[in-house]
Parts: structure tokens; C-alpha cells; sequence
């Protein structure tokens, strides 16, 4: 959807008039009107104008009205300024204006030593153009040694002071040297640089950070970084969501006092901007992550050997697992190998039946269940071993016995026995049986004999014999031969 423009009236040089530009003509008018003979405008008045300024530059900028004091370059401008300053101080340094300050390249080559920590070839000492040209050249050229890109932008765009290639000569410096090297879990450096604020801020109120403009415009998530650390400095809790202005300079100031961090953002830009200029957010927060760099060290090597002991723990428990799973099936084994080693005769065929049932059991029970075990003690050891070896640890000797080996022999020593304790009970089973029809044959004959004899004692008492003669008597003996 296009937005609504106003022509200006006749003989205007202007061009077209965003809404709020006419707006603020408008304001401009009414107030000056009411305004006291030789009086100022009431403070309201004052801040009400300056909002619809800022409303303007912001509409100007959408539609692409070429200005030079567009609120993202003069925010830029400010801040890139100040960034430079907080490191050609370094050297007893200072520059006023970007645009002209660099034009000669001397202190573009000084700040290129500083931030770069390298020597540079001195600049030329002309003032010729041809002399600028070459000192910027060759400040370029360090660029290029670092691997910068430089879109776009020419050693004469710098010496004729062309400000918006010299903002975003510099805004790729500040990307290379201050935020380039910002890590976190594998992010890109934006992304890591607001993780971090994020982290930082999360436990205080009213600070929400999930941008680099918005985010930071009530000045509390300076105040938030700074308390964060220093806690001494201030008193979070007095802070007021709406004391904008005071928020900024209580922050800037303490930063500034106690911290080193010189500000690099503008209060009035920051307050009175419809949304604050990225970049510029980006530089000063980056100043910040800089600042507290020892202690997102300390942080970091906290996070490490916290990482390492327990690393180490994981390690310890697994090592203790193994030794518990391997004492625990080496003596299920050792049981069962002795069980199945007796050969204590078996007496009876229903108690070899019970036997075989049993071990029937054990087979589609008890067995499938301890191999499972044994399969899982194999992987057990070999994720340890892999854990170990990727963690940069030697490899786990297991304690005597249980060896992986140890084990698979063991392990074949119960199989031995089983079968072996299976033809044993087979083969008691059939001497049972063997005996059992034994005794049924000597059953059946003792009874046999039994009947026989049955009131053989009454016919053997009689006297049958002392009326017999000598036939008789040889006749009763073969009757009971």
C-alpha cells in the first residue's frame, strides 16, 4: 500500500512532504503562534515536536527521501565515532568526524594497528590527494589480509568523504573485531551476542530481549547487564520502566565510571527515535560483552569442568554397571554350572520327570533371559569404550575375569553343562525305569511264590508219614521235592 504524499506549495524546493512532515509544519505553527513574547516553548510542547520529527525522518527514510542526516545514519555516525575513539585512545587519539577525520588515512592506518594488534607501514606524509589515496589504499589492504570484504567501497570514497561508505567501512570492522569472535553454542555471532543477552537478562523484570533496536529502548536492559555483574553498581528494583532518559544515563554513566565502557549511543537518539538504529545497538551491547569477557571466560571454563566431571561421572557409573552386570551373570553362571555338575543319583522316574520339566524351564526361560543379559553387557561395554575413546580417555580395563572373553568362556561352560546334566538325568531316568520293571517281575514272582505257599504250613505239619512204609514214605518226599 502506498503512503499518502503532499505536494508542497509553489515554488517549494523541498520535494514531496511525508504525512507527519506536514504534520509537524502543522505543530510548528499553532505552537509558535501561542508562544510567549520572548518566552520558550513548555517542555511538553518541546517533546512533543521532537517525537514528530523523529516520526518524519522515519517515514522519509521508508519512502527513500535522500537525506544525509537520516536518523540511521546520524545514530551510526555517533556511535562508529565513539567506537573509534574508545580504541584511538589507546594511543592519546580522537576524531571528531568520520567523514573527514579519515579522509587522509593516518588515523584510519593507527586504528587498523590497534584493533588488528599488528604494525602497519607507516602513511605517507603528503597531503597531496595522491598521498590520501595511497594511505587508505593501504589500510585496505591490512582489510584484505584479515580476509574483510569491502563491498563496494574505494580508497577515493574514503578520501572524498563519502559518509554513508565510510559507515559501512567501519560498521565492517566492528563486524570483524568486536562481534566476529562472539561464539555460543555453535550460532552465528548475532545470534550469539543476543543469546547472551538473553541469558543474562532473563531474571529481570520488564527486559525482554529478542532484538537489537526495540528491545533496548528503555535503557533497563543496560542496567540489567550491569547488574547482572556488578550488582554493587546499582539497585535494579529503584529502576522505572518509564524513566527512559534516566535509565540511559544511569547506565552509561556506571558503564563509563566503573566498567571502562565508554557510551557509544546517543540518550536523545535512543529516547526520542521511533526505533533505534541496529547497528548501533549492536556496537554498544558487543563493548558490553567485551567488558564482562573475564567472566563469560570464568563462566565458559566453569561450564567445561562441570562438562568434565560429569563426563567423568557418566564414565565412572558406567564402568560400576558393568562390573555389577558381570559379577551378577559370572555368578548365575557358576550356580548353574555347579548344579548341573552334581550326579547325585536320582531316585525314582517322576522325580527325573520333575528334573526334565525344570530344565525344560530353564531352557525357554531362564536361559533365553540371562543370554539377553549377556548380549546387553556386550553393548554396555562397547558404548563405554566408545564413550571413553571419544572423551580422549584410555580404554576400561575390566577387573580379572571379566573380560569380554572371561565371559563368552564362562558362558560355554554353561551350555557344556547343561547338556551333559541332560544326559545324566536321561540317562537316570531309564536306569529308574529299568529298575522299576525289575522290581515289577520280582514283584509278580514273589507273589506268585506267596500264593503258592499259602496253606502249605498246616499240609507240612500233619503226620502223614509215621504209618507209611519205606514206598510210602520215598513217595510223600518226591511229592514235595
Amino acid at each position: 500500500m502506498s503512503r499518502a504524499v503532499y505536494r508542497p506549495l509553489a515554488g517549494s524546493s523541498k520535494g514531496p512532504m511525508s504525512v507527519s512532515a506536514i504534520r509537524i509544519a502543522a505543530w510548528e505553527s499553532v505552537l509558535l503562534k501561542n508562544q510567549p513574547r520572548g518566552g520558550t516553548l513548555p517542555a511538553t510542547y518541546q517533546r512533543l515536536l521532537a517525537a514528530h520529527a523523529a516520526m518524519a525522518a522515519f517515514e522519509d527514510q521508508a519512502q527513500g527521501t535522500p537525506k544525509l542526516d537520516d536518523m540511521w545514519q546520524r545514530q551510526q555516525k555517533k556511535t562508529f565515532t565513539a567506537w573509534a575513539n574508545s580504541h584511538l585512545r589507546k594511543a592519546s587519539l580522537h576524531i571528531d568526524n568520520v567523514t573527514e577525520d579519515f579522509s587522509d588515512g593516518k588515523l584510519l592506518l593507527k586504528l587498523l594497528e590497534i584493533i588488528g594488534e599488528d604494525t602497519l607501514p607507516k602513511p605517507e606524509k603528503g597531503k597531496m590527494r595522491i598521498h590520501k589515496v595511497q594511505n587508505v589504499r593501504s589500510a585496505f589492504e591490512y582489510i584484505k589480509e584479515k580476509g574483510i570484504k569491502l563491498v563496494s567501497i574505494g580508497p577515493e570514497e574514503i578520501v572524498d568523504g563519502n559518509e554513508k561508505m565510510i559507515l559501512g567501512m567501519l560498521w565492517t570492522l566492528i563486524l570483524r573485531f568486536e562481534i566476529q569472535d562472539i561464539s555460543l553454542d555453535a550460532m552465528s555471532a548475532k545470534d550469539a551476542l543476543l543469546l547472551w543477552c538473553q541469558r543474562k537478562t532473563e531474571p529481570y523484570d520488564n527486559v525482554n530481549i529478542t532484538n537489537f533496536h526495540m528491545s533496548w529502548k528503555d535503557g533497563l536492559a543496560f542496567n540489567a547487564l550491569i547488574h547482572r555483574h556488578r550488582p554493587d553498581l546499582l539497585k535494579y528494583d529503584d529502576l522505572e520502566k518509564s524513566n527512559s532518559r534516566e535509565n540511559f544515563t544511569q547506565a552509561f554513566s556506571l558503564a563509563d565510571k566503573h566498567l571502562d565502557i565508554p557510551p557509544m549511543l546517543d540518550i536523545d537518539d535512543m529516547v526520542d527515535c521511533v526505533k533505534p538504529d541496529e547497528r548501533s545497538v549492536m556496537t554498544q551491547v558487543a563493548a558490553y560483552y567485551k567488558a564482562f569477557a573475564s567472566s563469560n571466560k570464568a563462566e565458559t571454563a566453569a561450564r567445561k569442568i562441570a562438562h568434565v566431571l560429569e563426563t567423568n561421572r557418566e564414565h565412572e557409573r558406567l564402568i560400576q554397571e558393568y562390573e555389577t552386570m558381570a559379577s551378577d551373570l559370572l555368578a548365575w553362571i557358576e550356580a548353574k554350572v555347579a548344579e548341573f555338575s552334581s550326579r547325585e543319583p536320582i531316585q525314582g522316574v517322576d522325580t527325573c520327570s520333575g528334573v526334565l520339566n525344570e530344565k525344560n524351564t530353564f531352557r525357554s526361560t531362564e536361559y533365553p533371559a540371562k543370554l539377553a543379559e549377556k548380549g546387553a553387557l556386550e553393548g554396555h561395554y562397547s558404548t563405554l569404550q566408545t564413550k571413553l575413546r571419544l572423551s580422549g580417555r584410555p580404554g576400561y580395563q575390566p577387573s580379572e575375569g571379566k573380560l569380554i572373553s572371561d565371559i563368552q568362556a564362562a558362558w560355554a561352560s554353561v551350555s557344556t553343562a547343561d547338556v551333559d546334566h541332560q544326559d545324566f538325568v536321561v540317562a537316570e531316568l531309564n536306569r529308574n525305569r529299568l529298575a522299576d520293571q525289575k522290581a515289577e517281575s520280582f514283584n509278580a514272582k514273589a507273589d506268585a511264590h506267596e500264593a503258592w505257599t499259602a496253606g502249605k504250613d498246616t499240609e507240612m505239619a500233619a503226620d502223614d508219614y509215621s504209618s507209611c512204609n519205606l514206598a510210602g514214605v520215598v513217595a510223600l518226599k518226591k511229592k514235595h521235592e
